[in-house]
């Protein structure tokens, strides 16, 4: 099955999974704390179970590396297999703030590259979603368009950076790239704030896991952007542990 079809049929195992998010939301439910010391929910665990039983049954020979299914951290990573964070941004979530910049992520990883993104921020009523042959493309209110990054203006770079891991290292960077204004906001929606030309750049220097990235990762690539390391060479998948390295994430900056 070639990309656009798969993202055909995932699109609606991710709108129920954001929509069980939102069900769990509303009920501000409590945190728990992993093994690693980060926050997780039961909507964490909702939401992957509806992602995990779709991509079983209908890719059943495509491994899945999931964020909360610890032992899927230990496969070696194969030519190809999905990227799943059922709930990306789980700290903004639990500030029940009204901001909803959490997200539903699910991506498809060949030869290293993501093929395919989808990112749902539900209480946004955003979806985001890419692959090489289409595009990338963004549905609101069940309005679908076509989404490409925007030319850059001088003297006017947007960034935005993570709102809950923000440190000097970034702070810097912005100051050191004459950035003129930053949108803090949390989860993989960075990336598709880049992707749709309402920023220009993201940088990350602090951790990140690969299924934090993979999805938005996806959509801002085939949106005319691109991830690099800091070194400019591709922002790769398939690592050892699935950890990330510092990045830029760029529309036309």
């Amino acid at each position: 099955m070639d990309e656009p079809n798969i993202v055909e049929t995932l699109l609606p195992a991710v709108k129920y999974a954001g929509q069980e998010i939102i069900k769990i939301y509303k009920l501000k439910p409590t945190r728990l704390i992993k093994n690693d010391g980060s926050p997780v929910t039961i909507a964490d665990k909702a939401a992957e179970k509806i992602l995990i039983d779709t991509l079983t049954e209908c890719f059943p020979k495509v491994p899945i590396v999931s964020e909360e299914n610890p032992k899927s951290h230990n496969l070696k990573a194969p030519k190809e297999f999905f990227l799943v964070d059922p709930l990306d941004g789980t700290k903004e979530f639990l500030k029940f703030d009204g901001k909803g910049s959490f997200t539903v992520n699910v991506a498809l990883i060949r030869a290293g590259i993501p093929v395919l993104g989808i990112v749902y921020a539900p209480a946004l009523d955003r979806l985001f979603y890419g692959t090489q042959a289409n595009g990338s493309f963004e549905e609101n209110k069940n309005q679908i368009k076509k989404i490409v990054i925007r030319k850059l203006i001088k003297n006017s770079i947007v960034a935005v950076a993570s709102t809950s891991h923000r440190d000097d290292e970034t702070n810097n960077w912005l100051a050191q790239n004459n950035v003129s204004e930053t949108v803090s906001i949390g989860s993989s929606l960075k990336f598709c704030l880049v992707a749709c030309g309402e920023a220009d750049v993201y940088p990350r220097f602090g951790p990140t896991m690969e299924w934090d990235t993979a999805a938005g990762d996806a959509v801002l690539r085939f949106a005319g952007g691109r991830v690099e390391n800091l070194d400019g060479s591709v922002f790769k998948y398939g690592k050892k542990d699935y950890k990330n390295i510092s990045f830029i994430a760029k529309g036309s900056f």
